[in-house]
């Protein structure tokens, strides 16, 4: 294990135990465990269904970009790339980890990394399209949510909102409008090379070049499948949607009742609008708080912590472990099949097999 994968369990481990004592400080482990024990487990297990759902439609969307690149990927595959990306998003600062896992994983069963890059930018560009979209529509349509959630949250929520519109219209200007971006893109790095931000000049700007250009193979690729965006747009609709309905499972597990779906995922999606952007392996700690403040409008004050506790064991720390334990078993089928004796492949299918990877596409 690297020092950096070392550090980023330490930061995690260290994170879990403060958010831990954060939330149990004002809460004898008594009193919590008779709290816990009123919670009804058939709406755990729904809990638990969505969340299901949640990891089951980003694999849905990769089999079907794939699928348009050429590559009939099964779905348990898809399924195993989703739950890499679940753990190693949860335990490295900003998710910046999952979507490489996920691309690796994707190229050592034949994918070309362009296109497995190509997948993982489409996921992107709709998850935060419609993460955006659904927190607008929580914030001008739940003033009451909004304003009960304080001035502390509502500034994360402000510097979240400006990171995901920056990188939403960024992405979209990279992939629709590829001179201005080229443009924009250019002057950043002149700038930061005048000012002394940018040491590598060069290099920068070929890798820049390379985004680029994986930017505009997404652009072509929908433009070629007109119904891929809507559908996938859809898919991750109802990925967010199980994801933000997780607290109401619990709501109603505790037996209260009064709130409605939609002010409750409105909540959950403020929530994680304002934590997502912040630097915090699975946004532990921050997550918790933000939703600690949320919550307390539906739960009151005595169940708001016990609630936190359990809509994030599993919406986060349930999923950990087994998108973990998935994980090592995606890890160790390859190292499996590497060990298999190779079959010969003659020459003139080796040249089909090409032809046909190279000749298909969005």
């Amino acid at each position: 294990m690297d020092r950096r994968r070392i550090l980023s369990f330490t930061l995690l481990a260290a994170l879990i135990g403060g958010t831990l004592f954060f939330l149990l400080r004002q809460q004898p482990l008594s009193t919590l465990a008779q709290v816990l024990r009123t919670v009804r487990p058939r709406y755990l297990l729904l809990g638990l269904g969505l969340m299901f759902t949640f990891v089951g439609c980003e694999a849905l969307c990769s089999k079907l970009i794939l699928g348009r690149l050429g590559h009939n990927m099964p779905y348990r595959k898809c399924l195993g790339y989703s739950f890499v990306g679940f753990y190693v998003s949860s335990i490295t600062p900003s998710s910046t980890g999952g979507q490489p896992a996920q691309i690796y994983f994707m190229s050592r069963d034949g994918v070309p990394a362009a296109h497995g890059s190509l997948n993982m930018l489409l996921i992107a560009v709709c998850y935060q399209t419609v993460t955006f979209l659904y927190a607008a529509l929580a914030f001008f349509l739940l003033p009451n949510v909004r304003s009960g959630m304080g001035g502390g949250l509502g500034l994360l929520l402000l510097y979240g909102g400006a990171v995901m519109v920056m990188l939403t219209v960024g992405m979209l200007a990279m992939m629709f409008l590829p001179n201005a971006a080229r443009r924009l893109t250019g002057g950043l790095v002149t700038l930061g090379v005048r000012t002394g931000l940018v040491k590598h000049e060069d290099k920068v700007r070929s890798g820049l070049e390379r985004q680029m250009k994986a930017y505009r193979e997404g652009a072509d690729c929908l433009r070629a499948n007109l119904d891929l965006f809507p559908l996938l747009l859809l898919l991750t609709a109802l990925q967010l949607t199980a994801l933000y309905a997780v607290p109401y499972t619990v709501y109603l597990g505790f037996g209260l009742r009064g709130a409605g779906l939609f002010q409750m995922a409105g909540a959950q999606a403020l929530v994680s609008l304002a934590v997502g952007s912040l630097p915090l392996p699975g946004a532990v700690g921050a997550a918790e708080g933000a939703a600690l403040r949320a919550f307390t409008l539906f739960f009151g004050t005595g169940l708001a912590a016990p609630a936190v506790l359990v809509a994030r064991g599993i919406s986060f720390y349930s999923f950990l472990l087994l998108s973990g334990l998935v994980t090592l078993w995606v890890h160790l089928s390859h190292r499996r099949r590497d060990r298999l004796p190779k079959t010969p492949v003659s020459g003139a299918v080796r040249l089909q097999k090409t032809g046909r990877q190279t000749s298909l596409g969005c």
